[in-house]
């Protein structure tokens, strides 16, 4: 069980968690912060060390969720391939799922983070890093089941697609028209069948 401490904490990074990620981290205000929270300030820093710690927990929180989410579809059962149009199918829907964690954290906090927070950016490159590593690895079991060829090494064709979705992501953000996430993803599934599919 968990103490009140404890509880009040994660309380906390579980309220500012889609605020960070959707005001960015210089443009949360500490008034943003206690007016979710319904904490004054020395409760919230009562807490954490400071700011950047929170914020950092933050981001930690919902690249947890983020991560799991894609373990789970990773995960799953059938071939490599199949479990890759599991993950296809989630980024299909993945404005849906992010809209509970304020946007993506990979755009909204690594474009953030790039000019003036090292340690959120640095944060963010390897919760990418990891997502790229998920992907190959999936892609490599299937290479040694023989389910699948790949023109390139599994972690060079999983950052290219990585870098698809991504891109596709920011696309539909920025303009708010969904079409370029579902045309992308169309694109994918079959550059997949096309590409690498024994």
């Amino acid at each position: 069980m968990s103490t009140k401490a404890e509880r009040t904490t994660a309380y906390i990074i579980e309220t500012v968690a889609p605020i960070f990620n959707k005001l960015g981290y210089v443009g949360t205000s500490m008034s943003d912060l206690t007016e979710a929270t319904g904490l004054t300030k020395g409760a919230i820093y009562g807490n954490f060390e400071n700011k950047d710690s929170l914020a950092l927990a933050a981001f930690e929180y919902n690249s947890k969720k983020l991560l799991s989410e894609i373990d789970d579809k990773l995960n799953s059962s059938g071939t490599s391939l199949e479990k890759l149009f599991v993950l296809t199918n989630f980024y299909r829907h993945y404005d849906t799922f992010i809209e509970e964690l304020g946007g993506c954290p990979i755009i909204n906090i690594g474009i953030d983070a790039n000019h003036n927070n090292s340690q959120l950016l640095a944060a963010t490159r390897e919760t990418i890093k990891t997502i790229e590593g998920k992907i190959a690895l999936c892609l490599e079991n299937g290479l040694n089941n023989n389910e699948l060829r790949l023109p390139v090494t599994p972690l060079q064709f999983s950052k290219q697609l990585f870098t698809m979705i991504q891109g596709a992501v920011a696309m539909a953000t920025i303009t708010g028209d969904r079409k370029y996430l579902l045309n992308t993803v169309t694109y994918l599934d079959q550059l997949i069948v096309r590409e690498i599919k024994k």
